[in-house]
């Protein structure tokens, strides 16, 4: 396994230029001052803020060029390289004269594996500038990922007479030379390379591989990936590619060390996991073994060898219930497995299905005398193991990968695992960490509801206010205590703002009493209510106000969120008791009454969306939360339709973009999914990137 691909900015150099652009191109001072502020985020890596600037400038002048080279930068930056490549696009239709807009895209583009693509506009920038080493370099890296070794060779060789001492271009050559199978050559390339520079953790990972894959040399290879973890101590793939040679060397407890490490610095690497339940079963501890399959299991279902093991194992700790459930699974996907029948045939026995055991013993006989042998000779596990070997020698050889399927899609967007990527030596445009968001090991969530609160979203990055036509009115008519808006989420009240909340409870309990009741009283009280986190209470107080105005449209909002408050308090009961309830006679029954009742709940609250939505067909936020409450109910088609029409209505929702994003994942529709992560993270949604990145491969 290799390490990661990231991009390599020449970052230095390229931040240099962007101060010293000249700004007389921007007609008016405004747009000069919001790009310049924008430069100098780029220039200390708040890429996000930086972009906020640049879509300030795009708005305002659209046909300049340089806020889209600008956010390009920032964006590839966050490993956003969908989003880079358009944007550097848009850059070069404006002025193709902007070599740096050239090699930004091609970098985008070779990150997304178009390396035909990425080598023309590594060709369009040499053509303007034939001596940019680093535009030769990545060219050379697209010619050997497209089997283009004599043009490969000619970008290297140009490259080396331009600077002797290049040590990446040797790298380079190690891994042309390797795609071409002459480990030899390979070898003194990285050697070469090596003694040029000692800090290139690259050098010494495929130095390693050469060691162990061709040479089976697992000290060389140790003392290099020692090497490289003491460069980049905090990349888990190394620790696992250490334990495989410390276990090669009889090292069992240096190798158990370094998955534990592995797993600490990743703890949802499935690799990691599932080497460790391989060494944990090989020494006889069974359980945990069992558990890290079960890990690897939950994230990726179709994990073959993780199955085969875990059956293997629940055999052996007398699991024979799950045992048979396992060889089920196995079964089910090779029918002709005569030993698993026999396997599965003992657990049912073990289990006094003495029934079920003979239907299993009589299949394992009939294929037996149907292939004239008595041996059981078809081996599954082999058969995955040779292909997975051929398959990762063959993307190891060409650095192609497979188009992965819907359901692989869908299986990774459900676990959100970093996707190793096989090439060591990465295209240079930027290699620094600051400010890079991407890299935040966040639980990926959608965007929450949008609520009605007294307070302000505490989101500094975009500054955004969100409101309807309603409570704009509300607001004008002064007749709330304090002014209204929408949030994404609930706000985080402190000791005194729920005093504040408690006393006006107090003063609608008193106006209610002594006066002619109103709905606005009621829905105000609501609101405190709601604060508190007393959604039955607010619920009442709307149904009041309802009843006082039935078109009372804010009434009907509030209403939805007291009733979505109640669900995820239901839903947090039902997590905390579902363990403890999971042994009782009556856990099925109670599941499904527990099922029904979240239905209706969310039947209720898209009924009052509903009515909101006829009430005012243009509610963004309406369609918004609507479009959460189906995806709450599974019904991810229906809920991108909400998003849709969110967006329409307002396309800089960037909350809609992101959620939606997450859905069409969700269905295994990665192109669209990238795309609208790419735009929510373009209007500020930072767990955008974050997305993006685990996503890529």
């Amino acid at each position: 396994m290799k390490k990661k691909l990231t991009t390599y900015c020449r970052l230095a150099l390229l931040l240099a230029w962007l101060l010293a652009a000249p700004a007389g191109v921007l007609a008016q001072i405004n747009t000069e001052q919001v790009v310049n502020i924008g430069r100098n985020a780029l220039y200390f890596e708040d890429y996000v803020l930086a972009i906020q600037y640049f879509n300030q400038a795009i708005k305002a002048k659209p046909f300049l060029a340089e806020p889209y080279f600008y956010r390009s930068v920032a964006k590839i930056s966050l490993e956003d390289y969908s989003g880079a490549e358009q944007d550097a696009g848009m850059a070069i239709e404006r002025n193709p004269f902007i070599v740096d807009a050239y090699q930004v895209r091609g970098v985008s583009r070779q990150n997304l594996g178009n390396y035909a693509g990425a080598v023309e506009d590594y060709n369009a920038g040499l053509e303007l500038m034939p001596e940019d080493k680093n535009l030769l370099f990545n060219r050379a890296l697209c010619e050997t990922a497209l089997h283009n070794y004599d043009e490969a060779q000619s970008s290297f060789d140009r490259l080396l007479q331009l600077d002797r001492r290049h040590d990446r271009a040797y790298i380079g050559l190690a891994q042309m030379n390797l795609a071409r199978k002459d480990t030899v050559t390979a070898l003194d390339n990285l050697n070469h390379g090596i003694a040029l520079s000692k800090n290139n953790a690259s050098a010494y990972v495929m130095r390693a591989e050469i060691n162990t894959r061709y040479r089976h040399d697992f000290e060389s290879a140790l003392a290099d990936m020692d090497s490289a973890i003491l460069l980049e101590p905090r990349y888990a793939g190394y620790f696992i590619n250490r334990a495989y040679m410390k276990y090669n060397l009889d090292d069992y407890f240096g190798a158990m060390a370094d998955y534990d490490y592995a797993i600490g610095l990743d703890p949802s690497s499935q690799e990691a996991h599932f080497n460790r339940g391989l060494l944990r079963a090989e020494v006889g501890d069974n359980n945990k073994a069992i558990s890290d399959f079960n890990f690897v299991l939950k994230s990726n279902p179709s994990n073959f060898m993780a199955l085969y093991n875990r059956a293997l194992l629940h055999m052996r700790t007398r699991q024979y219930r799950e045992a048979v459930n396992d060889f089920t699974a196995i079964l089910k996907k090779y029918p002709e497995f005569e030993a698993g029948y026999m396997a599965r045939g003992e657990a049912k026995r073990r289990m006094g299905d003495n029934k079920g055991s003979e239907a299993d013993m009589e299949r394992a006989m009939a294929i037996f005398r149907r292939h004239k042998t008595h041996v059981s000779t078809f081996n599954p596990a082999e058969i995955e193991a040779t292909a997975a070997i051929k398959k990762a020698e063959q993307r190891a050889l060409t650095g192609e990968e497979e188009p992965e399927t819907a359901e692989e899609i869908m299986n990774r967007f459900n676990t959100l695992l970093t996707v190793t990527d096989n090439e060591a030596v990465k295209p240079e445009y930027a290699n620094r960490q600051r400010g890079h968001v991407q890299n935040d090991n966040i639980e990926v969530e959608p965007m929450p509801m949008f609520n009605m609160s007294y307070y302000m979203s505490d989101d500094k990055l975009n500054g955004k206010t969100h409101y309807t036509r309603e409570i704009g009115d509300i607001n004008d008519a002064r007749l709330l205590p304090a002014s209204l808006t929408l949030v994404s989420g609930d706000p985080q009240l402190d000791e005194d703002d729920i005093k504040r909340h408690f006393s006006s409870i107090e003063y609608y309990n008193s106006l209610l009493a002594a006066s002619k009741p109103r709905s606005i009283d009621y829905f105000a009280r609501g609101l405190d209510y709601l604060m508190i986190k007393n959604p039955d209470a607010a619920i009442a107080d709307a149904d009041a106000a309802i009843e006082l105005s039935p078109e009372f449209l804010l009434a009907y909002l509030l209403r939805s969120e007291a009733r979505y408050m109640q669900y995820r308090m239901a839903q947090a009961r039902d997590a905390s008791t579902a363990e403890l309830l999971a042994g009782a006679p009556d856990a099925k029954s109670q599941a499904m009454l527990r099922q029904r009742q979240d239905v209706t709940a969310l039947d209720m609250i898209a009924a009052d969306l509903d009515k909101v939505i006829k009430l005012s067909p243009k509610n963004v936020y309406a369609y918004f939360n609507k479009g959460n409450v189906y995806m709450y109910q599974g019904d991810f088609t229906s809920a991108i339709s909400c998003y849709s029409t969110a967006i329409e209505l307002k396309p800089d929702l960037g909350e809609a973009y992101y959620n939606r994003g997450l859905m069409y994942l969700r269905m295994g529709n990665k192109s669209l999914g990238i795309a609208d992560l790419s735009k929510a993270g373009e209007l500020g949604v930072l767990p955008s990137y974050n997305v993006l990145k685990r996503m890529s491969r």
